[in-house]
């Protein structure tokens, strides 16, 4: 159940971010209670809900518990949600959606038991609209994992991806059933947080911000010396970094689904975005150069940077790989990149020979360049000639992938 004076809360992540996203709630003052595969759970106060929505550059979706229980038949499972304080999470005229799963339970089907859920809401809040049959999962949601590592598992696998899928108004309640112990939860966010708001434009073969993010984090990039993605394409990695180093809440222009309950006042979203707002910084305080040999994508980076307010961050220009010259760049930094590997864009291309052009461009800028790449093969990286450690391994467009990156100095062979 809700308790007060806050929520038992769980802050959703994509695989292998949860970590890197307990260390940033812990930033944020927010007290971890565990660490699962699926995320980070906490106890937060309505404040504290506001503020992970609008600071958290790693999670994917915040949830609060409602109800735990057990139940083995719907009349259990009926009594139960009719004691939920729906009042404080569904505002009259809401209209409420659900996403269920049903695993090793004796309650199985998914639309029977969101209907049973969904006449706790209606007879809590007259006014709301229940909307109880497709529910589609978002194409880049993070979905769950199979077998008994299934703790990700807040996106039912029978769900069908070409359902329609909630309008961002909508208020999501998540249920979800495992060895006939029910959980009950509402969606604090809304869309999904990589959705900042500012990237509209995008080049082939799109990062999402939350990957970007994490690996900046991975690679703890702390702005004091230069960062380079030679392959930027919309620019994801660079403006994740501005956003970052500028200290931009990436939650400061769009809304999120708590704002609508009742039990958070407007007063209190509007001081968090005001302390947001007087906590930014005016520059970014080291070089952050994007380069794409494609225009088209040079120009999607510059578009999304200025509806990001970074433009004035980000060194942006069309250039090839063969043009890199880090030394007119910084004595030292990071060239962090999602390459071309074959599996996307690059069918075909000749991948050594890019690869290698990339650790002669490290050995060329110094002893104090480091490169990080995402891969989904660290073999990939042997024509680089460089010594590299894996420091995150998580997944991009359903592709196992790592972030890895080089050791100092820059020459060490494999």
């Amino acid at each position: 159940m809700v308790r007060e004076p806050g929520y038992d809360a769980f802050a959703i992540a994509s695989p292998g971010f949860a970590p890197l996203l307990a260390a940033e709630l812990t930033t944020l003052g927010v007290s971890v209670a565990a660490v699962e595969p699926a995320g980070v759970s906490f106890h937060a106060t309505p404040e504290q809900i506001i503020q992970v929505n609008l600071w958290s550059r790693l999670a994917s979706r915040v949830i609060v518990r409602l109800a735990h229980f057990t139940a083995r038949d719907f009349a259990t499972l009926e009594k139960h949600a009719a004691r939920i304080p729906w009042t404080s999470v569904v505002a009259p005229g809401t209209t409420v959606r659900f996403r269920v799963t049903c695993r090793k339970s004796k309650l199985y089907h998914s639309d029977a038991v969101a209907e049973r859920v969904a006449r706790g809401v209606s007879g809590a809040v007259k006014s709301a609209t229940v909307i109880v049959s497709g529910r589609g999962v978002e194409p880049d949601e993070p979905t769950p994992t199979s077998g008994g590592d299934d703790a990700h598992d807040h996106v039912a696998q029978s769900e069908p991806v070409s359902a329609p899928l909630a309008a961002p108004t909508d208020q999501l309640i998540i249920v979800r059933f495992e060895h006939d112990e029910c959980t009950i939860s509402a969606d604090t966010s809304g869309e999904l947080l990589h959705r900042r708001g500012w990237r509209q434009a995008i080049a082939k073969a799109p990062l999402r911000e939350t990957l970007a993010a994490a690996m900046l984090a991975a690679c703890e990039w702390d702005g004091a010396s230069a960062l380079v993605d030679p392959f930027c394409g919309s620019g994801t990695i660079g403006i994740e970094a501005a956003l970052r180093m500028r200290n931009i809440a990436p939650g400061q222009h769009r809304t999120f689904a708590c704002e609508r309950w009742p039990s958070i006042r407007p007063t209190m979203v509007r001081a968090q975005r005001e302390a947001a707002s007087a906590l930014a910084r005016p520059s970014t305080g080291a070089p952050i150069v994007l380069r794409d040999r494609d225009a088209g994508a040079c120009a999607a980076a510059l578009a999304n940077a200025q509806r990001a307010g970074v433009s004035d961050d980000v060194d942006i220009a069309q250039s090839a790989l063969s043009e890199t010259d880090l030394r007119a760049i910084d004595a030292g930094g990071l060239v962090l990149t999602n390459p071309p590997y074959g599996l996307r864009v690059s069918e075909g291309h000749d991948l050594r020979a890019l690869f290698a052009r990339l650790g002669d461009i490290i050995r060329e800028g110094g002893p104090h360049w480091q490169l990080a790449a995402l891969v989904p093969d660290r073999r990939l990286l042997q024509p680089t000639q460089l010594t590299f450690a894996s420091l995150l391994r998580t997944t991009n467009g359903g592709i196992a992938v790592s972030v890895e990156r080089s050791k100092l100095p820059g020459h060490a062979r494999r």
